[in-house]
């Protein structure tokens, strides 16, 4: 640090930012550390596709934020390379019905949207389908966060649509890797016997980054992203460790850079201070939390508005104020209850209440404070 404050001190039209899209939720990195026998495996499941075969179909699990989606990225970039091959990855958090699915299969493999409207399910897949053989192409599909369609009791049907297309239609190529972040979800069991006998996939985990891989990879986003000197070693070690903390979510490093870098840039200095780091700590470190909300639907994050007003009451209770605010039913609430408990957001447990025997209670996994900042 220099003895004269000024030349620590920004200009008004200067950055600690070399290239902050760096530091954004959709950049793959040139290099991709730490995944080599992942990317094996994948690599394996999917040469097929290039000699015109049907790929081998996968699964891919790990927590959050260990590097599935951007092994898929950078594998699918690969694979659409070739002239006989469509990739489509489909983030399920957005797209939870199979309806939706392949609404954004047909988008991929004939580069347009299907219509709004009108079109049944059975047309739609068949359009699809007819577009494969005809160009003799072969269509490897990623549903990532598959969890989602298990959430909304879709995933058998969709992929029982997409395994058996060369039945509805002969000579349609279609592979699926499966990509889920909960750990508490076996994909394999959870799917009917009739997409258990056909799906028969390979199986490749993702475990969490260890501190040191995380300084690792996380040193070539400073690099890349801030100007020299922004970001010196100690920092990026604390970062490591806040990151390491949270279950070693990549993510949480990758935002905690780029909010500590902004923290810096407020008080006009070109590096980032301890300090920095630790005041964008309390907003990285719900980065889960902001990605579940992003994905929910309306009357979801209404249940989650209630439940922060009267969190730990009764199950029949909190419907009383849920149905006041929705107009919804019971078993819609219900099932809204067991999402929101899937995805990590609440918790249920049984308690004994007089005269009336066992009963739900619900309470939110976070502050409550943080659900609605973030609502």
């Amino acid at each position: 640090m220099t003895d004269d404050p000024e030349e620590g001190m920004l200009s008004w039209d200067e950055s600690v930012f070399r290239d902050e899209h760096v530091f954004e939720i959709d950049y793959v990195p040139e290099t991709f550390r730490h995944r080599e026998s992942q990317m094996e495996t994948l690599k394996y499941a999917l040469r097929p596709a290039v000699r015109g075969s049907r790929p081998l179909n996968v699964i891919a699990r790990g927590p959050p934020g260990t590097g599935k989606t951007t092994a898929i990225q950078k594998l699918y970039g690969e694979l659409g390379s070739q002239t006989d091959v469509r990739v489509a990855r489909v983030n399920c958090q957005v797209d939870s019905t199979r309806y939706a699915v392949f609404s954004r299969l047909f988008e991929e493999v004939f580069e347009y949207e299907p219509p709004a409207s009108g079109i049944s399910f059975k047309k739609l897949f068949g359009q699809i389908t007819e577009k494969l053989v005809e160009e003799e192409e072969v269509l490897a599909v990623a549903l990532d966060d598959v969890n989602y369609l298990f959430y909304e009791g879709e995933a058998s049907d969709t992929l029982y649509s997409l395994l058996r297309a060369h039945e509805a239609h002969s000579g349609a190529k279609i592979g699926v890797v499966v990509v889920s972040s909960d750990l508490e979800l076996d994909v394999i069991e959870s799917l009917d016997g009739r997409v258990q006998s056909v799906f028969r996939p390979e199986e490749v985990y993702f475990p969490k980054y260890d501190e040191p891989e995380i300084v690792d990879i996380l040193e070539e986003r400073v690099e890349r992203g801030f100007h020299e000197g922004v970001v010196d070693a100690p920092i990026l070690d604390r970062v490591a460790e806040r990151t390491a903390d949270q279950g070693g979510d990549l993510r949480v490093g990758i935002d905690l850079l780029r909010r500590a870098g902004l923290n810096a840039e407020m008080r006009a200095s070109k590096h980032v201070e301890p300090e920095d780091v630790e005041a964008a700590f309390e907003k990285s470190k719900h980065v889960h939390l902001s990605r579940h909300l992003d994905g929910l639907s309306e009357s979801e994050r209404a249940l989650l508005e209630v439940l922060a007003d009267h969190e730990g009451q009764l199950a029949g209770d909190i419907y009383e104020h849920f149905q006041a605010e929705t107009d919804l039913g019971y078993t819609r609430y219900s099932e809204i209850v067991n999402k929101l408990e899937q995805l990590g957001l609440l918790e249920t447990t049984y308690t004994s209440v007089d005269g009336r025997g066992r009963s739900r209670q619900l309470s939110l996994e976070y502050d409550p404070e943080a659900i609605t900042d973030r609502l």
